[in-house]
């Protein structure tokens, strides 16, 4: 039996992803129960979940034995290991991606973070992750960096489809829009069948409030503290009205009539990091139509137990998220240096997950297990 509190979120419109994957995850059928009985509907990986899964899982034995034996680079082995369990995972997907057309089922998988700053390289990289893990379901996951926008335009007209990551700005998120429009422009000028091509543009929730949150603490006022746990929420809902505005515009509507599909907003870093915040904010209070939260196990679980669908709580709100932001900029909270300094250290701890994820495959290698 399905859980009903996941099912109502699922209903009223949003798309469950779980912030997980491991190969013990897949083999044990735990993803596939996740699927039946919790609404999950895709996957969002990343370097740390791989580390962590190699270190603790003995699933990887057999495979890091062979590639231990047929001298394989770091680099080779941790193209082998992370998306043999992505291909998997798109298998044990491909019944949700086929009965939504498409929209879900899906699994992502991070470029190398190394590359974020560097356009060429990593649209290769998300070309040879394409073509590696070889399933239509794929997101292939690219940082949206000055040097990012590019490379998911140029990654887009090949007909991959694409996960936006690392987004914070308001600004950044139009930039992303354009970059996705004009990508999909590309691929029908190649003659790309635009049906097949789907996105999401992953924007982060917790590490806003936290970064802001840390501001106002040092400001004290009554006027200051009432703000807390207010700038995230208020910053993705009004990311969701730029998508709308892009969706009424005749350049879109081009696309729509040639069979393009709109990329969804994706509510990522929903795990509540603040404990005298409700364990579900960031998903009760990003609940609507058209987007997809992906949750860590914890945040998961904790809605099921006790999460509630308090109707759309994001449409009809851009009027109070704007007073939110405005209010911050008047207590001396510059918006632009929030946003720059999260996404200097989200791409700084993307480097750092992939060090990690480096370091373990080395050690495991050299052990041959």
């Amino acid at each position: 039996m399905s859980n009903g509190r996941l099912a109502a979120l699922s209903e009223a419109g949003v798309s469950i992803w779980l912030d997980d994957l491991s190969r013990e995850l897949v083999s044990s059928g735990g993803l596939q129960r996740r699927i039946t009985k919790d609404s999950v509907v895709g996957v969002t990986t990343n370097p740390t979940i791989f580390a962590t899964a190699l270190s603790d899982g003995e699933a990887y034995a057999d495979q890091v034995a062979a590639l231990s034996s047929d001298g394989a680079s770091v680099e080779e082995a941790i193209l082998a290991l992370t998306t043999n369990d992505v291909r998997d995972a798109c298998d044990a997907f491909m019944p949700v991606y086929e009965a939504t057309g498409g929209v879900d089922g899906r699994v992502s998988i991070e470029v190398d973070p190394g590359l974020a700053h560097d356009t060429a390289a990593t649209v290769e990289g998300a070309e040879l992750l394409w073509q590696t893990v070889d399933r239509p379901n794929l997101l292939v996951k690219i940082p949206a960096t000055d040097e990012g926008l590019p490379a998911i335009t140029q990654t887009l007209a090949k007909g991959i489809s694409v996960n936006v990551t690392l987004i914070f700005s308001l600004d950044r998120y139009r930039g992303v829009l354009n970059a996705f429009l004009t990508g999909l422009e590309q691929a029908r000028e190649n003659g790309i069948d635009l049906s097949g091509i789907h996105s999401v543009a992953s924007f982060f929730i917790s590490r806003f409030d936290t970064e802001v949150d840390k501001r106002l603490d040092a400001i004290g006022s009554e006027e200051a503290l009432a703000l807390k746990g207010r700038a995230a929420l208020a910053n993705a809902r009004l990311a969701y009205h730029a998508l709308q505005d892009v969706a009424e515009t005749p350049r879109w509507k081009t696309l729509a009539d040639d069979g393009g599909h709109l990329q969804r907003p994706l509510w990522a870093s929903t795990g509540v990091k603040n404990p005298d915040y409700p364990d579900t904010l960031y998903v009760t209070g990003l609940v609507t139509r058209g987007v997809v939260n992906t949750m860590p196990t914890a945040t998961l679980e904790a809605f099921a137990e006790h999460g509630e669908v308090e109707g759309d709580t994001v449409v009809g709100d851009a009027a109070e998220s704007d007073a939110v932001l405005d209010d911050l900029e008047r207590l001396g909270i510059s918006y632009g240096e929030v946003v720059a300094q999260l996404e200097r250290e989200g791409v700084e701890k993307f480097e750092a997950s992939w060090s990690e994820l480096t370091e373990t495959v080395r050690v495991a290698l050299e052990k041959g297990e």
